[in-house]
Order: structure tokens, then C-alpha cells, then sequence
């Protein structure tokens, strides 16, 4: 099927030139493609374009008034598919970047400004949820995903490892004791995270591939880390929270990381996704460089050994 917008350009250059077989070796065609341009122009339009004779084509009534208006409309085709190229090579443009509530709060957020120091043709709409998103029907650039992640056309990166950790308070752990197994957390008040289903309100999975499930069950269920770290302060009960969640607690002696007789399961570490490309926009690329290389080092949220 000819392309509509390649047969203008061809009409332009051929009225420019007088001849079509000059228009077809400034456009890097065969003479017979650019008079097919022309002809299928002709025919959707339904009028002729050019008067043509053996030695030169000249413009009919319609033709002109056709060459104006594609004078008109090509450059402005330019200047827009220049405009969308120059955004895989220069950072610019609004970036809608979806995070975890929490680990968006409290290590993207922060990054941010310095982010924009260096990208100053970039502005960051930042999406808090704990939700998972769809990053096609959302809108969104790009996202971080904390767990496994699922089989998708998403590209990803790594970012970081994200361990999980059973805490308490020492008030909970004095009145209720201190469990030593995973089969003793059927005895404790268990704090589920209600958008998972491996570490929620029926059953806490343990192992590196979380083969093996345990029931518990608590007076709390909440849809994010922080509210469960709050409670669990507070002496309420037992957590199963990503390490970058309880770190600040863990430090500062609110709560204890518990020892049991099973590892916790693996979580599958912290990621950047964004929608399959084989080259994405400037500001995605800069913003995932600058995010890999931020958690790089020393994570935030590192404990010193036991």
C-alpha cells in the first residue's frame, strides 16, 4: 500500500522540478515508484494534479491549489515527527513514574531533586500506590515493582535485593513470648499485608521459593508496610515486612527481627519495568540509569550484621 504522506512529498518535489524522474532521484526512488505516488494521489483525490507532455509537467488548476496546501501541511508533519526523535536523544517531557507507596515515599521521593537538577527539561509526575498498575492503560512511563515479577512484555531492571524479615516489639515479645518456629507463629497475633497472598492474613510462606506455607492469623490486615510496622510498634503483633520497610524500626530497638527455623522466602528484589521498546524515550533511559546507579552502593535500608 503506497503511503499517503510519501506521495505528497513526491507531488511537491515533482511540481518543484517540473519532472517527475527528478523528483524520484532526490527522493531515492525509481521513476516508475514516483509515478505510482502521483497516480494513486490522483485517484483518491479524484481530479488530475498535472497537465503532462513529453518534456515537462506543469501543475493544473487543482494541482496548485493541492500544492499549497501540502506546502503547508508537510512542514508541519516535519516539525512534529522531529519534535517525538529528538525526545529518544534529549531528556524532556512529563515522566509518570508509578512507585510503591512506601519505598516511593521514603528512597524515590528523596531522589528526585537531584534528578531534576540534572534533567531540568524533565518533569516527574510520581504515582504512590501500593496497587499493582497497568502501565499500558495507565499512561505511565515506568514503574517500580517490589516481589517476583510476573511473566510480561515489560522490560525490566534490576535495582536492588529486598529481603524479608519476621519482626516484633519487646513489649509483644514479653507479654506473648518469642516464637523459635514458624509452626509458633499459629500461636501469635500475625499482622497481614492484604495485597499479598504469601504473606496476608491466612497463611505466611517460608523458603526460597515459598514451598512452605504456614497458617496464622491476626486482628489486623492492612494494605501497606507502613501501617503494619506502625502497629506492630505498638506492640500488637507480628510483622512479615521487606527489610527496607522495618530497617528505621529495627535500628532504633522498636522492634527485634525474629530467628525461626525456616529462611523467609525470597522476595525477588526491587525492579524498574517499563513497556517493551526497543529504544525508549531519553527520559525514560536517563531516569532508570539514574535509579541503578543511586542504589548502587550501600542500600539505604542496610542493617549491620547480627
Amino acid at each position: 500500500m503506497l503511503d499517503r504522506i510519501t506521495g505528497m512529498r513526491v507531488f511537491v518535489r515533482a511540481a518543484s522540478a517540473g519532472s517527475l524522474s527528478a523528483a524520484a532521484r532526490h527522493l531515492d526512488m525509481s521513476p516508475a515508484m514516483a509515478s505510482k505516488h502521483v497516480d494513486a494521489l490522483e485517484r483518491r483525490l479524484g481530479v488530475k494534479l498535472f497537465h503532462r507532455s513529453t518534456r515537462r509537467l506543469s501543475l493544473t488548476e487543482a494541482g496548485g491549489n493541492y500544492l499549497e496546501a501540502c506546502q503547508r501541511i508537510l512542514p508541519e508533519i516535519d516539525e512534529a515527527e522531529a519534535g517525538v526523535a529528538s525526545q529518544r536523544v534529549e531528556a524532556t517531557g512529563l515522566l509518570r513514574m508509578n512507585v510503591p507507596l512506601t519505598f516511593g515515599t521514603q528512597f524515590i521521593a528523596p531522589l528526585i531533586p537531584e534528578f531534576s537538577r540534572r534533567h531540568p527539561a524533565v518533569k516527574v509526575e510520581l504515582g504512590l500506590t501500593d496497587s499493582q498498575v497497568d502501565l499500558l492503560d495507565g499512561g505511565w512511563d515506568m514503574a517500580v515493582r517490589i516481589g517476583r515479577l510476573e511473566d510480561s512484555p515489560l522490560q525490566a531492571r534490576r535495582l536492588a535485593d529486598c529481603p524479608l524479615l519476621v519482626c516484633a516489639a519487646p513489649s509483644y515479645l514479653d507479654q506473648r513470648g518469642v516464637p523459635r518456629s514458624v509452626a509458633d507463629l499459629g500461636q501469635h497475633n500475625c499482622l497481614g499485608y492484604s495485597l499479598s497472598a504469601l504473606a496476608g492474613g491466612k497463611h505466611w510462606a517460608f523458603g526460597e521459593h515459598a514451598e512452605l506455607r504456614v497458617a496464622v492469623s491476626g486482628d489486623l490486615l492492612a494494605n501497606n508496610g507502613e501501617a503494619l510496622v506502625a502497629a506492630a510498634v505498638g506492640g500488637q503483633g507480628v510483622i512479615y515486612q521487606p527489610q527496607f520497610i522495618v530497617a528505621s524500626a529495627l535500628r532504633s530497638g522498636e522492634l527485634v527481627a525474629l530467628e525461626l527455623d525456616q529462611p523467609c522466602m525470597g522476595l525477588g528484589g526491587i525492579h524498574v519495568v517499563y513497556p517493551p521498546d526497543r529504544r525508549p524515550p531519553a527520559k525514560v533511559r536517563v531516569m532508570i540509569d539514574y535509579l541503578v546507579d543511586a542504589f548502587a552502593g550501600e542500600l539505604p535500608w542496610s542493617l549491620p550484621p547480627a
